[in-house]
Parts: structure tokens; C-alpha cells; sequence
């Protein structure tokens, strides 16, 4: 009833994995309310994380712990009690600062707790024995100052007074005695209190080396993830590449599955041409016997066009020399012709004379 919550966040819890102590196991599916909480009784903090009926997280927050910010969304810190390391994740880095500077807060309020208990031991530890060890001997020495006074300076009163005096004494030393013994179990009190602090302190210093041994191990761990989370990175780009790169091939896979389509549809066609080559080789044979005839033909045709070409040679020169034979018949005739018309010109003159 004296613990009451301060802050509420909610967050996914992570655990680091007792086994390897360098990868997480998530503590809860899904994220989970995480709260700071004050027990006045004890004058202390604790972290608690419940999922369903199960808790999670449940840490008191000591003056040597720290909680580290590994990236925008997630912290951790090491609880050496528990020995294990807690990690958060956030959904925004505000949420996050928000408990990072919470944590600080109630650290140092831990840290003054634990300064004032010790203050308050240290204080009782110089001062009880002191008064414990003093006061039964001032005790004593007036007690027995007092019996020997007395017995010197009434060494011959009546019995009456020595008897009261001597019960007195002997109240006093028993009263002086029983505050002895008191004084020296508060005093061996105080001793065991005192190692127990000494052994408290000593567990101390070992739990802060172990603690560091513990930071100096998340450090290291924490740069691990970081080049991890680097390399995921990288990855996940490359991941995306590739991601382009089968996009890219699918469509060209439905492009060629598409012209592989068009090529089956094209070899139906040339199938259904096949059926009919016989019939096309059997009418190319026949044109084949057609064209040979047909050449033959065009080389006996040939051969006379060569003939009729040698002939027609021969039919020129005979006319060339008919013709030069024709022009000299010509021009004797055209001799003979004017001759005629000499001789009809003589004998119209002659016919004329007559």
C-alpha cells in the first residue's frame, strides 16, 4: 500500500539472452505499460512491467545504474540483481527521452536516499559507543571513590549508617553493572551493524566493478549492434535493390511469357503450314520439271537466236554489198540514161533537120 506508480509510459520489453548475452529475446508480444514506482516504506524506486498475469520487469533502480540510449526508439540499462539487461523499445523518440530523463531523476533521488542512510548509520556509529563506553566508567569511578571516602572518613560511625551505606554501594554497582552489560550488547550491536555495512560497502564496490565489467560489456555490445544494425541496413537497401531488380524481371518474365504466347500461336500456324509442304515439295518438283524444260527450251532458243543473229550478220553484209553493187548499177545506168537522152536529143534534132 506504500508504493504508489510516478510515471507510465508503455513500450515493447526486450531481455538479453542469458545464453549468449548478445542478442535479444522479446519479453512481451506486444507493447506493455512500464511505470516508475515509490515504495515511502523503504524510501525506494523499482521499474515494474506486467503482461496479463505474468511480470515482465521488475527493477530497483540502485545509484550506479545507467540507462542508455542505443538509438532513437530504444534504451537499456543492466540490473545486476537480476543479472540481465532490459531493453525498450518506443514508438517515438519523445517517449523515449521522456523516460530517459525520468530514470535520471529517480537515480539521483536514490542516490540522496542512500547518502542520508548512510549519513544517519555513520552518525550512530560515532556516537553510541561513546556515550557507552563512558558513561559506565564514570559510573564505577564514583562508586568506588565513593566506598573508599566513606571508609576513610567513617571508619567508626555507627552500624546502622554503615549498612545503609553499604546497601547504597551495592545498589549503585549493580545498577552500574546491568548498564555495563546494556552498554556492551548496544556496543556489539553496533559492531555487527557495522560489519555488516563494511560488508555491505565491500559487496558494493564489488557490484560497482561488476557493474562496470557489465557497462564496458553493453559498450562494446551496444557498438556490435550499432555496426549490426549498419549492416542491416546496408541489407535492407540491398534487399530493396533487389526487390527492383525481380520486380524488373517479373515484368520482363509476363513480357516474354506474352511473346512465347505469340511464338506457340506462330508455330500453330507454321504446323498447320507443315501439313501442306508435301503438296508444295510435290508441286515444286513439278515446277522444278517445268523450269528445267523451260531452260532447255530457252537454250535451244538461244542457240537459234545466236544463228538467226550469224545470219542476219551474213543477210547484212550481202546487203551492204548489194547495195555498193546497186549504186554502181545505178550510176552506170544514170550514165546510160543521159546517154539516151544525148542520143533522143540527136535524133530530134535529126527528125527537126529533116
Amino acid at each position: 500500500m506504500g508504493e504508489q506508480p510516478i510515471f507510465t509510459t508503455r513500450a515493447h520489453v526486450f531481455q538479453i539472452d542469458p545464453s549468449t548475452k548478445k542478442n535479444w529475446v522479446p519479453a512481451s508480444k506486444q507493447a506493455v505499460t512500464v511505470s516508475y514506482f515509490y515504495d515511502v516504506t523503504r524510501n525506494s524506486y523499482r521499474i515494474i512491467s506486467v503482461d496479463g498475469a505474468k511480470v515482465i520487469i521488475n527493477s530497483t533502480i540502485t545509484p550506479n545504474m545507467t540507462f542508455t540510449k542505443t538509438s532513437q526508439k530504444f534504451g537499456q540499462w543492466a540490473d545486476s540483481r537480476a543479472n540481465t539487461v532490459f531493453g525498450l523499445g518506443f514508438s517515438s523518440e519523445q517517449q523515449l527521452t521522456k523516460f530517459a530523463e525520468k530514470f535520471q531523476e529517480v537515480k539521483e533521488a536514490a542516490r540522496l536516499a542512500r547518502d542520508k542512510s548512510q549519513e544517519k548509520i555513520e552518525t550512530s556509529s560515532n556516537h553510541s559507543p561513546e556515550s557507552g563506553c563512558e558513561t559506565p566508567s564514570s559510573t564505577q569511578a564514583s562508586s568506588v571513590n565513593g566506598t573508599d571516602d566513606e571508609k576513610a572518613s567513617h571508619a567508626g560511625p555507627a552500624d546502622t549508617h554503615l549498612k545503609s551505606e553499604n546497601d547504597k554501594l551495592k545498589i549503585a554497582l549493580t545498577q552500574s553493572a546491568a548498564n555495563v552489560k546494556k552498554w556492551e550488547i548496544e556496543l556489539q550491536t553496533l559492531r555487527e551493524s557495522n560489519a555488516r555495512l563494511t560488508t555491505a560497502l565491500q559487496e558494493s564496490a564489488a557490484s560497482v566493478e561488476q557493474w562496470k565489467r557489465q557497462f564496458s560489456i553493453c559498450r562494446d555490445e551496444n557498438d556490435r549492434l550499432r555496426s549490426k544494425i549498419e549492416e542491416l541496413e546496408e541489407q535492407c537497401s540491398e534487399i530493396n535493390r533487389e526487390k527492383e531488380k525481380n520486380t524488373q524481371l517479373k515484368r520482363r518474365i509476363e513480357e516474354l511469357e506474352s511473346e512465347l504466347q505469340e511464338k506457340e500461336t506462330e508455330l500453330k500456324d507454321l504446323q498447320k503450314q507443315s501439313e501442306i509442304i508435301p503438296q508444295l515439295m510435290s508441286e515444286c518438283e513439278y515446277v522444278s520439271e517445268k523450269l528445267e524444260a523451260a531452260e532447255r527450251d530457252n537454250q535451244n532458243l538461244e542457240d537459234k537466236v545466236r544463228s538467226l543473229k550469224t545470219d542476219i550478220e551474213e543477210s547484212k553484209y550481202r546487203q551492204r554489198h548489194l547495195k555498193g553493187e546497186l549504186k554502181t548499177f545505178l550510176e552506170v545506168l544514170d550514165g546510160k540514161i543521159d546517154d539516151l537522152h544525148d542520143f533522143r536529143r540527136g535524133l530530134s534534132k535529126l527528125g527537126t533537120d529533116n
